[in-house]
C-alpha cells in the first residue's frame, strides 16, 4: 500500500468518526441512542382524537437533530411544517421531572396536551402527581428549564 492509499483511507475514518457525532440529538431533546424522539411515537397523533399512536421509519423527520417518527405523510409534514406547535415541551423529557429540576425519561402512554401543548412524564403514577397541579407544575418548570436545558442528564445527576 502506498501513503497515498494510507492517507486517503485515514481521512475517510476521520471524516467518519468527527461526522458521526454531528448528528447526535441535541442535548435539550429527549432521544434514545438511535436519536428516536418520543420512542418512535407520533407526535401529531396526541393532538388528534384518537391519542398518541406508534410512527413509522418511513415517515420520519429531524428536528433539533433527532429523529420524528409519523404515522402518515399528512401527519409528518403537519410536523415539519409548525415543528413548534407538535414537538413535546421540554425537549420531550418528563414535565414533571422538570419541575424537580431533572431531565426524566418519559412513557409515551402518559401525556397531556395542555393549552395547546405536548407534556409527556416519566409515567401514569408521575402524571397521576402532575396532574394535581398543572398550572403549577408548568410554571415551575419552565422556570427551570432555563436552568437545566443545556446540561446533560450525567450532569443533572451529580448536582
Amino acid at each position: 500500500m502506498n501513503l497515498i492509499t494510507i492517507f486517503k483511507r485515514f481521512t475517510t475514518i476521520l471524516a467518519i468518526v468527527f461526522s458521526a457525532g454531528s448528528f447526535a440529538a441535541d442535548i435539550q431533546i429527549n432521544a434514545d441512542s438511535n436519536d428516536l424522539a418520543i420512542h418512535g411515537y407520533d407526535a401529531v397523533s396526541y393532538f388528534s382524537n384518537s391519542g398518541p399512536v406508534r410512527g413509522k421509519s418511513k415517515y420520519s423527520v429531524s428536528y433539533k437533530d433527532a429523529i420524528y417518527h409519523f404515522s402518515s405523510t399528512s401527519n409528518r409534514d403537519a410536523f415539519r411544517a409548525n415543528p413548534e406547535k407538535y414537538a413535546p415541551q421540554f425537549g420531550g423529557y418528563c414535565a414533571m421531572g422538570v419541575a424537580l429540576n431533572k431531565k426524566l425519561d418519559v412513557d409515551p402512554l402518559a401525556w397531556r396536551v395542555v393549552d395547546g401543548k405536548l407534556y409527556l412524564n416519566l409515567n401514569k403514577q408521575v402524571q397521576k402527581k402532575w396532574l394535581e397541579d398543572v398550572p403549577g407544575n408548568i410554571t415551575t418548570a419552565e422556570r427551570n428549564w432555563f436552568g437545566i436545558h443545556n446540561l446533560t442528564v450525567a450532569q443533572l445527576d451529580d448536582e
